[in-house]
């Protein structure tokens, strides 16, 4: 994972857009919107943007699948550059890139914490750890840095009465998250970040207990967003509302339909697109964790980590405000309100 910190990004971004020209899924003046839309999936996962094409909610458009991403950082990275049409990473990621001045708009919620759908914190069940001041000179690790688990991980501390100094002495090793498990459970790691089917599977086996989780710090919430470019947003209004429409659909859907039913129909898109993948992970799923009808978004959903982000000095203090991060205007569960 290539992390690109948001000082070189504001040196590149402006070369990286040039180089693009009009996104290749921009319309031109004269022309008539964009129908076909470019993105980044994810092995074995399905995107709502998927189940509402299979669903039939996104009319007259297509989706081009172009490969899988690697990170929301680079899934968002990849939109503001034009070289797809819309991404999603968590929020605090979309914040730093749009300090960098990337002309980005979170439309839309797509993942988040519930009682049935978290991340968790773990250590092994018989560590000394037990509090956040006994992981100071210790190990966690994380999926990638300057994302969604070093930011919960950095409040909790934060919350539990550590200094930035001692914050500072927590290390954050980045390890694969298939590989997390097996790496604390050999003591490589003294901590490790476990979420979704890895989570269940790890805690089935036994012999961990959680030192917190981000739901218990946050309480259910939202914590990624889907964005387009603003360029494409004025260029397509039209696809733009119909896209956004018929991904809150299917957000909704499966916020309302019993769990087996969504489980199936995901398994069943999987085995339709032929990608060679297996269908193990989305036999798991549970809930969508997303906290607003439809992926609503919330002003704090940002401001949370706009707020971390001034502390940890990534952005300073002013230099983004929510408001300008997102609209909830194409979203018909938010009553066509913008932000």
């Amino acid at each position: 994972m290539i992390k690109i910190r948001p000082a070189l990004l504001a040196l590149l971004l402006p070369a990286l857009l040039a180089g693009c020209g009009a996104a290749e899924g921009a319309a031109r003046p004269g022309q008539t919107e964009v129908k076909v839309l470019r993105y980044q999936g994810n092995a074995g996962t399905v995107t709502y943007p998927e189940l509402a094409d299979e669903l039939g909610y996104l009319g007259d458009l297509q989706l081009k699948w172009v490969g899988n991403t690697t990170s929301g950082p680079q899934d968002i990275q990849s939109a503001a550059t034009g070289q797809t049409d819309f991404g999603g990473a968590f929020d605090g990621a979309i914040v730093k890139l749009k300090a960098a001045k990337a002309p980005i708009k979170a439309v839309i919620g797509y993942y988040g914490s519930d009682k049935e759908s978290f991340n968790g914190y773990y250590v092994t069940e018989n560590s000394p750890i037990k509090t956040a001041r006994d992981l100071i000179g210790k190990k966690i690790g994380v999926n990638t840095l300057g994302a969604h688990h070093e930011a919960v991980i950095k409040e909790y501390l934060k919350r539990q009465g550590l200094t930035p100094e001692e914050i500072k002495q927590v290390q954050l090793v980045v390890v694969p998250p298939v590989n997390t498990e097996q790496t604390l459970r050999q003591g490589q790691l003294d901590a490790g970040t476990l979420g979704g089917v890895l989570k269940d599977k790890a805690l089935e086996r036994g012999g961990l207990r959680p030192l917190f989780t981000d739901v218990e710090l946050f309480g259910p919430f939202t914590a990624g967003s889907v964005v387009l470019r603003e360029d494409f947003i004025a260029a397509n209004p039209a696809t733009t509302k119909t896209f956004v429409t018929g991904f809150a659909k299917a957000v909704e859907w499966a916020q309302t339909h019993p769990r087996e039913e969504v489980v199936a129909k995901f398994v069943q898109i999987i085995e339709k697109r032929g990608r060679n993948e297996t269908t193990d992970v989305v036999r798991f799923w549970k809930s969508t964790g997303i906290a607003g009808q439809g992926g609503v978004i919330a002003a704090k959903e940002f401001e949370t980590w706009i707020g971390w982000l001034e502390r940890e000095g990534e952005i300073k203090p002013g230099q983004v405000k929510a408001a300008d991060l997102y609209t909830n205007a194409y979203n018909p569960y938010a009553g066509g309100s913008a932000s």
